[in-house]
């Protein structure tokens, strides 16, 4: 699979240098299928991330139970952030349409639950940092 993967890293580069010297000649053209190269490039990365994270992850026992317990919460965080902090309301937009109360509610269970990981995030760092000094 590396094999391969390279082979195709490989052809997209050498792709990609000839999409360069064309568009450095003046032919402004070849600028869509520059963005096709980029955008092959992009599903290829992601989906090697993607692959290699879920294989890694199911083939350690304890790192699966990690990921689960991770996901478990932030899951947890969203629903708590949707059912207590959100509220609709039907709001009339600038452009003449309006945003019905469910996509209102989450908008802001969205924002709520931004800010909550914000402060997790913040919370975290200060602990384990005062943590540090005192050691």
């Amino acid at each position: 699979m590396h094999k391969i993967f390279k082979i195709v890293a490989f052809v997209l580069a050498i792709a990609g240098i000839i999409f360069t010297a064309m568009l450095a000649s003046g032919n402004k053209s070849q600028i869509g299928s520059i963005l096709y190269v980029a955008y092959a490039v992009l599903i290829i990365v992601l989906a090697s991330v993607v692959i290699f994270t879920l294989v890694n992850t199911f083939s350690n026992p304890a790192n699966l139970k990690s990921t689960l317990k991770g996901l478990g919460a932030f899951i947890l965080l969203a629903l708590i952030c949707y059912f207590g902090f959100a509220n609709g309301v039907e709001t009339p937009l600038k452009e003449g349409g309006t945003l019905s109360a469910g996509d209102s509610k989450l908008l802001g269970a969205g924002l709520y639950l931004f800010y909550a990981l914000i402060l997790v995030a913040g919370g975290s760092m200060l602990f384990f940092g005062i943590k540090k000094m005192i050691k």
